[in-house]
């Protein structure tokens, strides 16, 4: 070392420092979808107050109480984050690294797809477009928006760990894409276009959005602007059920911990009797007040041998939706026995924009009005789009709510024929709780809705004489079915350990 100067002694030790710089970097990006292990952990919604049919906040129900046994009523696994300080969260329960701070600019599907592949953050090249059920692992469903004063809207992610921007322009208008698109085979033009998945962290909602697709993989020539927040972590786990038929009537999945009942409430009586299929009251739905009534006497019964039976909440419900699949219902009927394919099943949860109302989940159609103005279904002339953005209707305004007279004129003639899939089975939507106030009687494009799907008379009483069922004017909404029954089904969901 006597003959090496002081600057090639510089030299050597700078080249020694930069190639194990380099290889650190390469071994950061090799093993990087390793060092995350992946799990498929359903956290609590955090729904935190209790409401009745109306809407009001109430104290928290008592056993026996008519409306004991919704969200807030449990605590399931608490959300646990990481700030990685880099621009990346990790979830501490499931494994998967997000990015903290999403683009503040919309994009296309197709520049979403490219603007994962190209980014780099934290040191990591391998992220990627989340599925539909690793977004909404992120949900928080005790957010609000205020779309008067977007300064007093609360995001449906937790805005302690991850950034959210509102659109000051169209605050409702907050959905991501994933990776996760309807492949339910069309029944008519609106239904060939594809849908991509996505969570409004804006509103709370989730459905189906147009991402510039057909079904038969050929483009549509445009896409609905939505954000980007990218994701890390091994594929194929988080959102991967590992059922086991319990052979008793109860189905558990190993992959969650949750026990579930094999057959929904149409086909269970109150006393935990099961239906024959040709009761006349098999498949006959109940409303979400009725249904929280249903499951304490089911427990009351100790259906097949427990009394700890729940309303699953919207995270619940949603682990056991199969997206992607092309026949309904969305679930594996290898294990899932429902009285319906095309049907709806009740949350705990209720929808925080519209407290009147509870969420559920389409395990069939998710079903809209095809208004076909203006070019494709549902959408004005200068939104060739596929499947509407998020106007005003998607940010479940109720029928109730004015319409312009542009809107009430194009659809006085509006049929049953004019419901098409405007979101997608397995889209998260909402619905009036009880038969109370305004939400007295079932309207009449959803009566005649019933009659086409199920091939029989609307089941439940009506009264025609009733004028409040002006309020349930469907045809003014494109988004109207998100009223459009309120006689939903349920499963039966309890922790398995």
């Amino acid at each position: 070392m006597k003959n090496i100067s002081k600057k090639s002694l510089f030299v050597f030790l700078i080249g020694i420092v930069l190639l194990i710089t380099s290889c650190q970097t390469i071994d950061k990006e090799e093993t990087s979808s390793q060092d995350l292990e992946v799990k498929f952990v359903v956290t609590d919604t955090m729904q935190s107050k209790f409401y009745d049919a109306d809407g009001n906040v109430i104290d928290e129900p008592e056993l026996g109480d008519s409306l004991y046994g919704q969200d807030a009523q449990y605590q399931g696994i608490m959300p646990s984050y990481t700030d990685n300080g880099d621009g990346t969260v990790t979830d501490n329960n499931t494994g998967l690294m997000w990015q903290q701070t999403p683009p503040t600019d919309k994009m296309s599907y197709d520049e979403a797809v490219e603007y994962v592949e190209n980014l780099e953050l934290g040191g990591y090249t391998d992220w990627r477009l989340p599925t539909i059920k690793e977004s909404f692992s992120l949900a928080n469903m005790d957010g609000q928006l205020n779309a008067e004063d977007i300064s007093e809207s609360t995001p449906y992610i937790d805005s302690d760990y991850f950034d959210f921007f509102y659109d000051e322009n169209r605050p409702y208008t907050g959905s991501y894409w994933t990776s996760s698109v309807t492949k339910i085979p069309a029944e008519n033009e609106y239904e060939e276009m594809e849908k991509n998945y996505g969570f409004n962290w804006a509103d709370g909602h989730l459905k189906s959005y147009g991402d510039g697709y057909y079904l038969d993989g050929s483009s549509t020539g445009s896409s609905i602007p939505a954000g980007v927040r990218a994701v890390r972590g091994e594929e194929g786990v988080f959102g991967v059920n590992d059922f086991v038929d319990n052979e008793d009537g109860t189905i558990t999945d190993n992959a969650t911990g949750l026990m579930w009942s094999q057959q929904d409430s149409g086909a269970i009586n109150d006393d935990g009797s099961i239906r024959d299929v040709d009761d006349d009251n098999y498949g006959l739905g109940r409303t979400w007040v009725d249904t929280l009534e249903w499951v304490q006497s089911v427990n009351e019964a100790n259906y097949m041998g427990y009394s700890d039976w729940r309303l699953p909440n919207a995270k619940e419900l949603q682990s056991i939706v199969e997206y992607g699949i092309t026949e309904l219902p969305v679930v594996d009927t290898d294990y899932f026995d429902l009285s319906r394919e095309d049907c709806y099943m009740w949350t705990s949860t209720t929808c925080g924009d519209f407290p009147d109302t509870a969420l559920y989940f389409a395990f069939g159609k998710a079903y809209g009005i095809n208004l076909a103005s203006g070019g494709a279904a549902g959408m004005s002339n200068d939104e060739q789009m596929g499947p509407p953005p998020e106007g005003d209707s998607d940010g479940e305004l109720p029928p109730i709510m004015e319409q312009s007279s542009e809107e009430s004129t194009s659809t006085e003639d509006v049929t049953v024929a004019d419901f098409v899939d405007t979101h997608g089975p397995g889209a998260m939507r909402n619905d009036y709780k009880d038969t109370t106030g305004a939400a007295t009687q079932a309207p009449a494009l959803s009566r005649a809705l019933w009659e086409q799907l199920y091939g029989e008379e609307y089941p439940y009483e009506y009264d025609e004489a009733n004028d409040t069922t002006t309020i349930f004017d469907l045809s003014a909404s494109e988004n109207a079915a998100d009223y459009i029954v309120i006689y939903n089904y349920a499963l039966l969901v309890r922790d398995a350990n």
